[in-house]
């Protein structure tokens, strides 16, 4: 029996399971996105996460942990040619940085509605999340129920204090009675008018 022993198998023996976890982890480290199924996106989400906490250390031993865990290889570029840049050096140069005050949640796995061709596999791609940048570029993110509440203030703080019911100018009680009673043509000359006078 498999009493307590996470992960899944995935119908492979160990030493091909960890060989899938440490191609499709250096995949997703070099590209940032990778499609796969659920099952793999799921078990790749665990070991991922786990090497993003311990390079956030950029400690000698975590770099030396990270390679142990995923090993290391050269990242190349669309003709085959190595760009000088390894795995565990982008992963503690770029990726990890990033998350340096996110407590975990580096990744997410977005399915996809196609199936996989032959056994009709749940596709997904599982990518790393994009940090927000300190300098502002996306906007700011408040509820909509936030953002009437702060229409409605700017608005009554726009609408002058009304004044006592009985201390109501006499200028503006005429004005009221004869807009109350003149029609509607009549009303927008009179008040042509008024401002006139003024």
């Amino acid at each position: 029996m498999r009493h307590r022993i996470a992960g899944k198998q995935l119908s492979r023996t160990t030493s091909h399971r960890k060989a899938l976890r440490r191609n499709m982890a250096s995949s997703l480290f070099e590209h940032g996105a990778i499609r796969t199924t659920e099952a793999k996106a799921k078990e790749l989400r665990r070991f991922v996460e786990r090497l993003i906490t311990i390079a956030r250390q950029g400690t000698l031993y975590a770099r030396r942990r990270v390679i142990q865990a995923l090993g290391d290889r050269m990242i190349c570029d669309e003709d085959g040619d190595p760009t000088g840049q390894t795995i565990i050096q982008k992963l503690f140069d770029e990726v990890a940085p990033r998350y340096v005050d996110r407590p975990g949640g580096y990744t997410r796995i977005i399915r996809l509605q196609e199936r996989r061709i032959g056994d009709a596999g749940v596709q997904v791609i599982i990518q790393l999340v994009e940090e927000a940048k300190a300098g502002g570029d996306q906007p700011d993110r408040t509820s909509r129920r936030k953002r009437r509440a702060v229409k409605r203030h700017e608005a009554a703080s726009a609408v002058p204090a009304p004044q006592a019911a009985g201390e109501q100018a006499p200028a503006e009680e005429a004005a009221a009675d004869e807009a109350a009673e003149a029609p509607a043509g009549e009303t927008q000359e009179a008040e042509a008018e008024e401002k006139k006078d003024e």
